[in-house]
């Protein structure tokens, strides 16, 4: 399961806005700090504006900041808005479907249920529980029995490693 490079430079700017929430911050800091286009950051930024997440003001002075506390922004709610399409496979999208065995192929009902249970998994979450734990950065609703650290696999590109493996 993927999630796209938009949803995931999405995140990223929500949860170090909320690192930084006693000030304001700019797209090339934001951008410089994760080692990602400001370009690409420029139109992330301003989704997430126009979905009410975040404030963007120009000129001296100006930059971005949270309108909502991070533990008010559900993971679930936020992938589920940021996401252009959940289709996981060709065979769960009925218009641009081909595949020749979809009616009488039990995968399609597998990969329903294992996407449903990571998106259900992801709403026990909030911007919050994503934080790490700097000095001076409180995380209210912080959920301590998360440990483990998987990597968000992002679909823009394939590494050299998976073509090989193709």
């Amino acid at each position: 399961m993927q999630l796209t490079r938009f949803t995931d430079y999405s995140l990223r700017v929500l949860m170090y806005l909320a690192i930084h929430h006693e000030r304001r911050c700019t797209v090339k800091e934001i951008a410089g700090f994760y080692g990602v286009s400001q370009n690409h950051l420029v139109k992330v930024v301003h989704n997430l504006a126009q979905l009410g997440y975040i404030e963007s003001s120009k000129g001296k002075g100006g930059g971005i900041r949270l309108l909502k506390a991070p533990e008010q922004m559900n993971l679930k709610d936020l992938v589920l808005e940021l996401e252009p399409s959940l289709t996981l496979v060709e065979c769960f999208d009925d218009t641009t479907n081909t595949c020749r065995i979809a009616g009488n192929c039990g995968l399609k009902g597998i990969l329903q249920q294992a996407m449903n249970a990571m998106i259900n998994h992801l709403g026990d979450y909030t911007v919050a529980d994503t934080l790490p734990d700097f000095p001076g950065v409180s995380s209210p609703g912080k959920n301590e029995s998360v440990s483990t650290v998987v990597p968000i696999i992002i679909s823009n590109k394939m590494t050299d490693q998976n073509k090989k493996k193709r």
